[in-house]
């Protein structure tokens, strides 16, 4: 389904971008330019091409060399531009994955194991007053606190480990909600199980039944949130990369559109989406590697095939 998936989204992307109001040749050139300047220069462009024919030459940049084009802004190749900013986007969402899962596990598994304690009413009450606050409002408060009154970290920039930490923090702690609230209905569902009952019947540590065998069982739906929180973050750190000034994608497609780049728009939304169905896919297989019931099926799947098609060439 990711074929399908990419090309639909590549129509959509470029069919609204070919819509929008305004012409880019006001933003890219100067108030005064004459109008055979301007005419030129969408030529250039290819602006005065068909929808079908920008689509096509498009299209066949990507397929035939991966190339989305010359980015109008920087006049710069956008696979350059996108592959230099890719790394900044993707450890920043690697380490907002981290915190989010630490937080967010420690915080559910505590919750469901102490259900309608204070601690499970503390837990639920924190994770959803940093869920509802906006990720600009608290990178902000992040910055007035360590920054402006503590002086502990740089307010901006990623030149250094230290201006990590708050950009990491501040997404980190906006995903830590999610999969705190999806590791606490997982557990939930799961302690109920006849086998938690039976393993604590059997005289198991309370740690041992919590970990191997009530988080080991409930870690398929935790798993997908964890990885829908990694790949969402790859892309939806615009606001967290604008305040603290990370030179990712996220700024980079900000930056795109407010000067009309078409190219480097298309190119940062198709490597999004790229990147967003890669982390599903890889989740996927996880899956099997996680439970083994999903291995099984296909397993048994396999052998089922295997044996009819036996049976089918005995009877030939």
């Amino acid at each position: 389904m990711v074929v399908p998936v990419l090309f639909g989204l590549s129509v959509l992307v470029f069919v609204m971008l070919y819509l929008t109001p305004g012409d880019p040749t006001s933003v890219l050139l100067p108030a005064d330019v004459l109008p055979d300047a301007r005419a030129a220069y969408r030529h250039e462009l290819g602006l005065d091409q068909p929808l079908w024919q920008q689509y096509y030459n498009y299209m066949k940049g990507i397929l035939t060399k991966f190339d989305f084009g010359i980015s109008w802004r920087t006049h710069r190749t956008a696979n350059i531009e996108l592959f230099e900013k890719f790394p900044y986007s993707l450890t920043l969402a690697f380490w907002c994955t981290i915190v989010a899962t630490i937080l967010g596990v420690l915080a559910g598994i505590i919750s469901s194991v102490k259900q309608y304690t204070i601690w499970d009413n503390m837990a639920n009450v924190l994770g959803l007053v940093i869920y509802s606050m906006p990720a600009f409002w608290l990178a902000m408060l992040f910055i007035i606190l360590f920054s402006v009154h503590l002086r502990w970290l740089p307010p901006t920039g990623v030149s250094n480990w230290m201006g990590w930490i708050m950009p990491c923090a501040a997404l980190g702690l906006s995903n830590t909600a999610r999969v705190m609230r999806m590791t606490r209905s997982s557990m939930l569902e799961v302690l109920r199980q006849d086998y938690i009952v039976t393993a604590r019947a059997k005289g198991l540590r309370e740690n041992i039944v919590i970990i191997k065998h009530a988080l080991g069982n409930a870690f398929i739906p935790i798993l997908t949130t964890i990885g829908i929180t990694f790949a969402n973050t790859m892309g939806g750190g615009v606001v967290t990369e604008q305040v603290y000034g990370v030179p990712g994608i996220g700024k980079l497609i900000v930056d795109s559109i407010n000067d009309r780049d078409f190219p480097m728009v298309r190119g940062v939304v198709f490597l999004c989406a790229v990147w967003m169905s890669g982390v599903n896919l890889f989740i996927d297989i996880i899956y099997a590697f996680v439970d083994p019931r999903i291995k099984a099926q296909y397993i048994r799947r396999k052998n089922k095939i295997v044996a009819v098609a036996a049976s089918e060439e005995a009877v030939k």
